[in-house]
């Protein structure tokens, strides 16, 4: 039997947690508050009818002034109760915020860390930041507007068929069709494109953050305007799409619903004007005058009760959105974790018959590799762009798990160790690696919070990174991005050399990691690399095959399948794909400008 789906609301309350209690607590006293805003309007009616009884002898009509203070005290009370409401509501709408950006970073820690390289950080802080503030709205406002409404609603009902139910029935005309008209407007098909208009919104500011944190290369290479492209066609989208719901959909329907209830008056003259004969050939004038004067104060309390129901269901239908693409953080992969795991047994690594393909690929990044890295040898991964090297590398600390096929460490299946096991024995440097806006000395203890001082030092020290320290102004204790102080890209990688270093993982996964140095930070690195990977098994990619030539192994990899295996010697010797690689790359390195004679 299929589970049922739980509504937007009952979603809400789940996250609200102990504080659901305050939430309905909130709607209880809204409730209350509207009925105590309705009572001041039948003290009016008898105050009217007094007043009319005694024309125009009005000292006569002694209970009149009771009867307006106790309009004043319902009127009062109301404020104060709606008051408290909206206390409650908002302690569990900011309370049930924070939950739901507590739980979704909860399940981001969850996920595997490949997860992230397909979402990009913009788009996930749109989607649970953004969305859980859109959430806010509906349960500190809207859902307590929505209870007394509905309360304030079957109140107006009782209320217009009370005194004469046709002049009730006049006014009432105006709420049904305001209710078409914004059924018209939210339901339906139109409810998709309020879907679709967040879907841009979200695409613009994934499109936002990409453009900003691209300026810097932008400049560079002069290309802002071809750059600013894709920015102002996610602009341009969003502007459609809204256009499209706020003109196409919602002006003619929305100019109805205004009109007729801050006109609900319109509708009581008529029926006013038919039932005033047979009301004073019946000699019961002065009841029907007092029945006009109240339904004519009542009509304006329509306008309120319709206007609370448009924004209630307006944010019912943005909170349904929001739930939506909080639902999409919600339902990302995790990363499956054993309940018995197992401890490596050493430091090799075997890849047995695996493939992985991307989500919404269709052709496998690696299809049925095989290979095996024995503890402390140095295996490369070298091939064209594209041919799988960086996958195969992310699925040994399971940034992503294998298709099909299993990936060893240790000698047991990484899908059965303990993660943070798994994370502790092996050390990462990207072709790219990020500093955090800190000081260097806590960007390399990041790998050992416990770490000391002379240890991080220590750590600086094997990754070439004494001339770095020499000309920063607070040493090691210097902040990275203060003050005009950056690293170039070369030395950022000295500094993650460093990190990894202190970390001390007997296996080492290189990305590229001389990919962005000069000639003059690449010797370095490489004498970095000799402390790090020492004693190590280590998985290293590169394009440089000068930097391979030395590994105990060599995998070529080609649109994800392994072409060749072997040492450097092995496959020169074989004069296929890596020896022509190698050709090609020395062509390159030997390549320079000659002189010739200009024709």
């Amino acid at each position: 039997m299929r589970e049922k789906k739980k509504s937007d609301i009952a979603v809400l309350l789940d996250y609200a947690g102990s504080y659901k209690g305050l939430t309905f607590s909130g709607l209880a006293l809204s409730g209350v508050a509207m009925i105590l805003g309705m009572l001041p309007y039948i003290c009016i009616w008898l105050v009217a009818r007094d007043l009319i009884a005694v024309a125009p002898d009005w000292s006569r009509a002694a209970d009149a002034g009771r009867y307006g203070w106790m309009a004043f005290a319902f009127s009062l009370a109301g404020i104060i109760v709606y008051f408290a409401a909206l206390m409650c509501t908002h302690l569990a709408a900011f309370r049930t915020a924070s939950n739901i950006r507590k739980q979704g970073m909860a399940h981001l820690m969850k996920t595997p860390l490949g997860f992230f390289d397909s979402n990009a950080s913009g788009l996930l802080r749109n989607r649970l930041d953004g969305a859980a503030s859109e959430t806010e709205t509906l349960l500190a406002h809207n859902l307590a507007d929505i209870v007394g409404s509905i309360t304030m609603f079957i109140g107006m009902i009782v209320l217009m068929f009370l005194f004469d139910w046709r002049m009730g029935g006049a006014c009432l005309l105006a709420a049904v069709i305001s209710v078409g008209a914004m059924f018209t407007m939210m339901g339906g098909k139109n409810a998709k494109l309020m879907q679709e208009y967040q879907a841009a919104q979200d695409h613009m500011s994934k499109a936002g953050t990409e453009y900003v944190r691209g300026i810097p290369v932008v400049k560079v290479f002069q290309q802002t305007v071809y750059s600013f492209k894709a920015f102002k066609e996610a602009i341009e989208d969003y502007s459609n799409k809204a256009g499209r719901y706020t003109v196409g959909v919602c002006q003619v329907p929305q100019s109805v619903n205004l009109t007729v209830t801050e006109g609900a008056f319109i509708f009581l003259v008529p029926a006013a004007v038919l039932i005033a004969p047979g009301a004073l050939a019946a000699g019961n004038f002065a009841g029907f005058v007092t029945n006009f004067a109240f339904y004519a104060v009542f009509s304006a309390i329509v306008s309120t009760a319709l206007a609370r129901i448009m924004f209630a269901a307006s944010g019912m239908m943005l909170a349904s959105t929001a739930l939506g693409r909080i639902s999409q953080v919600m339902d990302a992969p995790v990363l499956e974790i054993t309940d018995d795991p197992k401890e490596p047994k050493d430091n090799s690594i075997e890849f047995r018959d695996v493939s992985f393909t991307y989500d919404g690929a269709d052709i496998p990044a690696i299809d049925h590799v095989s290979f095996r890295a024995e503890a402390g040898q140095t295996v490369a991964l070298v091939g064209p762009s594209g041919g799988g090297k960086t996958t195969a590398a992310s699925l040994i600390p399971r940034f992503w798990d294998a298709t099909c096929g299993t990936v060893y460490v240790g000698g047991i299946d990484v899908r059965d160790a303990d993660p943070h096991v798994l994370m502790d024995r092996i050390a990462f440097v990207f072709q790219n690696n990020r500093l955090f806006k800190a000081s260097i000395f806590e960007n390399v203890r990041a790998a050992r919070p416990d770490a000391s001082r002379e240890e991080v030092r220590k750590a600086l020290s094997a990754a070439q990174c004494d001339d770095i320290l020499a000309k920063l102004p607070d040493g090691m204790d210097t902040v990275i991005g203060t003050e005009g102080t950056y690293l170039s890209g070369g030395e950022q990688q000295r500094v993650a050399l460093a990190r990894a270093i202190l970390k001390d993982a007997p296996i080492v996964v290189l990305d590229e990691a001389t990919a962005f140095a000069d000639p003059e930070n690449e010797a370095l690195i490489q004498k970095a690399f000799e402390v790090l990977t020492e004693g190590r098994t280590v998985i290293m990619i590169a394009h440089r095959l000068s930097t391979v030539v030395g590994a105990d192994k060599i995998i070529v990899l080609d649109n994800g399948r392994v072409a060749e295996e072997g040492t450097h010697d092995e496959l020169i010797r074989k004069r296929g794909m890596y020896s022509r690689m190698w050709a090609d790359y020395n062509h390159a390195v030997n390549w320079k400008i000659t002189d010739r004679e200009v024709m």
